[in-house]
């Protein structure tokens, strides 16, 4: 079967079928995190990223291969969570830019927006590292531009493509040492290499093979998310903006020969209707996203550019005892909501309902739960943005895998947001200690990084796996001893590697222990820990908080 040219039917399929692998091979590549830690999660955040655009490109009627990739753009765009989501996100963004006018593309054409792809996500990260799901974007759009050079036949250039994937899937180890020495290849690429045996059945006409071992389904995915609006602490009466409002405008030429629509323009007009706003256009539609008093204003101003479709109006006063019950992952302080935008917000990421009383405690106005089970998405933390309604916004992800998405929210938002890139609650806890709302933003940005260099992390959970790094060798089910990132020690008792991470962490000069206390550790095993201090430690103080965080039955802060 040859093809020499790609509509939008034929690619909303394949992003259909690409996001479908994914998901049925999700579990397959989280097992593959170097980590043998017990939330690997890149199959999962590359999934739930994915399915976001997919559920775009579902929405689509037209048959033009630049608006699919567009809407499946911006939906991987909002849906991105983890380093992994949100890399596959700027791949697709580049990808549908390239080829965003083009009603159907040539084999060129699809291979140069692959090209286009790897350039703006390799843009997107401070740091790239080689060996990852970024080389293997890299290498297979290399190959599709060699091939597309000499052949017309997209199903061709897609062979080639999966082909050099794969392969340079197998060479990531030969980059990456931690992979060679845990035996595995890198899972984003293995996340994107199943994305592309999508791509490429559909353009085949082919069926991929079932799955052998069961795989969580995507509703049961979906469903896990961790996602909660930041008003569920509000009394009703507070809620400034009292109806949730969604709905699309289709544009229309006559109206836009008067009113040229641009969609900043559109954003900032609508930004004095309410909050928490999103906007995303494309040359059909736009779709908003607004918490208004007055949403008939809302609507009156963007019939100017167009025809209304799927309005969705929801009176959030009348819902809010039913969203307090039903929305459990986001926690905010009891403060009510105040009229009038506050200098500064702070928005926190935290597994844990203790960790998150406490960020609240140091001064967050809002709490995203979720980590390392469940990465926030972009989305997520935009509408945490938004609702903490300030003028400045200071977000700690205190989690290396959440800090691209992080920073992709600030992008995203029509406002100013710092994102400290904290990598660890520890870590936010001192920053928050940093913040001092009588300074300038630049002041607090570079106070509060700074701090995070001052406190030492260490976590104590369990292998899911056997397997060597760095010359320690883990047993499966024993626990795990993490300092700053690097396992140092292991023992299958929990209370023991515990205390021979606290040996590691601990030095002369420290003053202070903190010990965020788990769902998987008891009393007695924090008394344990309490004598082994006091005994060997007498001149340090130590604080003891219940963290309620799963999967970590203590996490350490050592200053």
């Amino acid at each position: 079967m040859t093809m020499q040219q790609l509509d939008g039917i034929k690619f909303a399929g394949m992003v259909l079928a690409g996001a479908n692998n994914l998901s049925k091979n999700a579990k397959m590549v989280d097992a593959l995190n170097v980590f043998p830690v017990p939330d690997g999660d890149t199959g999962t955040n590359m999934n739930l990223s994915i399915t976001s655009g997919a559920n775009e490109v579902k929405q689509q009627t037209m048959n033009h291969v630049g608006r699919v990739a567009s809407a499946f753009s911006k939906g991987l765009l909002m849906g991105a969570r983890g380093n992994s989501g949100v890399i596959l996100s700027q791949l697709f963004r580049g990808f549908a830019k390239s080829i965003e006018t083009k009603e159907t593309i040539n084999s060129f054409e699809f291979a140069a927006a692959f090209e286009a792809g790897v350039l703006t996500a390799y843009k997107a990260v401070m740091k790239p590292v080689e060996g990852t799901i970024l080389t293997v974007a890299k290498d297979a759009s290399k190959k599709a531009i060699q091939v597309a050079k000499k052949n017309n036949d997209i199903v061709q250039v897609m062979e080639e493509v999966l082909k050099e994937a794969k392969a340079s899937l197998d060479r990531t180890p030969d980059l990456l040492p931690v992979l060679k020495e845990v035996g595995v290849v890198d899972s984003g690429g293995q996340g994107l290499v199943t994305i592309y045996e999508g791509f490429l059945a559909v353009l085949k006409g082919e069926e991929l093979p079932e799955v052998s071992e069961a795989q969580p389904s995507m509703t049961e995915l979906v469903n896990a998310e961790h996602h909660k609006s930041v008003q569920s602490h509000l009394l009703t009466e507070d809620i400034e903006f009292g109806y949730c409002t969604e709905f699309m405008v289709k544009f229309e030429e006559d109206k836009l020969k008067n009113n040229p629509f641009s969609e900043d323009d559109f954003r900032q007009t609508l930004s004095h209707y309410g909050d928490s706003l999103l906007v995303v256009s494309d040359e059909e539609i736009v779709k908003v996203h607004i918490h208004a008093e007055h949403p008939g204003n809302v609507l009156n101003y963007a019939q100017n550019f167009g025809g209304l479709i799927k309005i969705k109006i929801e009176n959030m006063r009348e819902q809010h005892s039913s969203i307090l019950e039903a929305d459990q992952h986001v926690t905010t302080s009891e403060n009510k909501a105040p009229q009038k935008k506050s200098e500064y917000g702070i928005v926190a990421v935290a597994m844990g309902r203790g960790i998150a009383e406490l960020l609240k405690s140091l001064g967050a106005q809002a709490v995203i739960e979720g980590g390392q089970t469940m990465n926030p998405s972009t989305e997520d933390i935009v509408q945490a943005i938004n609702n903490v309604h300030a003028e400045k916004v200071i977000v700690l992800p205190n989690n290396k895998n959440i800090i691209m998405a992080a920073t992709q929210a600030a992008t995203v938002v029509n406002q100013e947001v710092i994102v400290i890139p904290s990598k660890t609650v520890p870590q936010g806890m001192t920053s928050l200690l940093a913040f001092n709302p009588a300074v300038t933003a630049s002041e607090n940005e570079k106070a509060m990084t700074n701090a995070l260099d001052k406190v030492k992390t260490g976590q104590i959970t369990y292998a899911v796996r056997d397997t060597v790094i760095d010359g320690l060798e883990i047993k499966k089910d024993h626990f795990m001893g993490i300092l700053d990132g690097k396992i140092v020690v292991t023992d299958q008792d929990k209370n023991k590697a515990a205390i021979a991470l606290l040996e590691n962490m601990i030095s002369e000069d420290d003053e202070i222990i903190t010990i965020l206390q788990g769902e998987d550790a008891n009393d007695s095993d924090l008394s344990e820990l309490d004598q082994f201090l006091e005994e060997n430690f007498p001149d340090i103080e130590v604080e003891t908080h219940n963290g309620e965080q799963p999967l970590y039955p203590f996490i350490f802060a050592v200053e």
